[in-house]
């Protein structure tokens, strides 16, 4: 069997309630605190996405080309990278409310230099800030949530919180990408520093106390690194995810050079390829709680499949949407999934184990990234980061089978 989770530390009159009101009751205690959470999240994914939509605007206006306009994503996902595991070991003795306030503070500070960065160097800087707390925000959440939601809904109340992720995509990266063709792309960085502080008020005001295990230290948390499967689940995780971010960084330049779509429409598909990380989101959530070895797997296969269905649909708008839409679906399940199975494979370790999860998707984000500048550098079509990125995620199926294997009790 899977490693059980701790007991929720939960007031009593939260606790007196049951996790099922979670989901299911219409005045669940607990449902605002998830929400609260979830904030943090949101605003994340707006920041880590609609950079991307906006990155022809944003390298004409820093005065580079598109290839090194792409570093801009990578400097992001290499301070999730580095900041993931160090942030959260050092926090391993903290209240995960409180790490969960503090580290958004520090996501707030990261934006407002990169609102006011004159250069690209200097945005280089303010975008790694910015994505230091990203991963270890997303453990410190993921933690509280499962804690209160009990270990029978881990997975869903995992996927609630990462569905802020989603739901960025359906409102927060379409209204920050239109703001910005309309009024500058550095408004976007106003918004999210907006919510983050949002979030964090929220967050002080709706989410109960969630103390770390008396016996957590930095120490242990660290030494919790050395579990083979710890690592081998790490790099699943980044192999398999980079193929979607392979598409993904370019993905307006796909949709208007390749599909000839009008760029007006480009927040609209953006809206809808949200939409679809937030199905995903939430169906691997609860596939996961059932079997989280599965859902990984059957998630980089379907990924794989959807890739090539956009390569096939690259230069007919209408089939490309839908192709995006499905990869939206396939690509996000991996998430839930993964952070499961980190959290078991180092259960002496849950804070640190769980943050492995954004540096691995940020790994592979900033794979993906260099693998269609790479192409593009190399005079290739936009339509091959795409193909590659198939090959990738069907790499990701190879290796789960390979380096995850199943207890013998599950």
């Amino acid at each position: 069997m899977t490693a059980p989770v701790p007991p929720p530390v939960v007031p009593a009159h939260l606790a007196a309630r049951g996790e099922a009101l979670l989901f299911r009751g219409r005045s669940a205690p607990l449902l605002p605190a998830i929400l609260a959470l979830a904030l943090g999240s949101f605003a994340i994914g707006t920041t880590e996405f609609a950079m991307m939509g906006l990155l022809p605007l944003a390298v004409e206006d820093l005065g580079v080309d598109l290839q090194a306009g792409g570093i801009l994503i990578s400097m992001y996902a290499l301070g999730v990278v580095i900041g993931a595991p160090v942030l959260a070991a050092g926090m391993a003795r903290f209240d995960r409310r409180l790490s969960s306030m503090v580290l958004m503070a520090v996501f707030v500070l990261g934006h407002v230099a990169s609102l006011l960065a004159p250069d690209l160097g200097t945005m280089m800087v303010a975008r790694f800030v910015s994505g230091l707390p990203h991963g270890a925000y997303f453990s410190a959440a993921a933690l509280a949530a499962a804690h209160l939601a009990g270990p029978a809904r881990r997975g869903a109340a995992i996927g609630w919180v990462m569905a802020g992720l989603s739901v960025a995509n359906v409102v927060g990266v379409p209204a920050a990408t239109a703001l910005g063709q309309a009024a500058g792309w550095r408004w976007m960085f106003v918004i999210v520093a907006g919510c983050a502080l949002l979030c964090v008020g929220a967050t002080a005001f709706l989410v109960p106390r969630v103390p770390a295990p008396a016996e957590a230290t930095v120490r242990r948390e660290v030494r919790g690194l050395a579990s083979w499967r710890l690592w081998g689940t790490v790099a699943v995780g980044v192999i398999g995810f980079a193929g979607m971010f392979a598409l993904y960084t370019y993905i307006t330049p796909l949709l208007t050079e390749v599909a000839r779509l009008d760029p007006r429409w480009v927040p609209a598909v953006l809206g809808l390829y949200g939409v679809g990380m937030v199905v995903g989101t939430l169906v691997s959530g609860a596939l996961t709680d059932r079997d989280p070895v599965m859902t990984l797997r059957l998630s980089f296969a379907c990924s794989a499949l959807a890739l090539l269905g956009v390569v096939a649909t690259a230069s007919w708008w209408p089939g490309l949407v839908v192709m995006l839409f499905l990869v939206a679906i396939t690509g996000s399940g991996i998430a839930p999934s993964l952070q499961v199975l980190l959290v078991d494979a180092a259960p002496s370790a849950p804070q640190l184990a769980g943050s492995l999860n954004h540096s691995a998707l940020n790994m592979a984000n900033a794979m993906g990234a260099w693998v269609g500048a790479a192409a593009i550098g190399a005079g290739a079509s936009l339509q091959v980061p795409p193909a590659v990125g198939a090959g990738i995620a069907a790499l990701g199926v190879v290796l789960s089978l390979t380096l995850i294997r199943r207890r013998p009790a599950e």
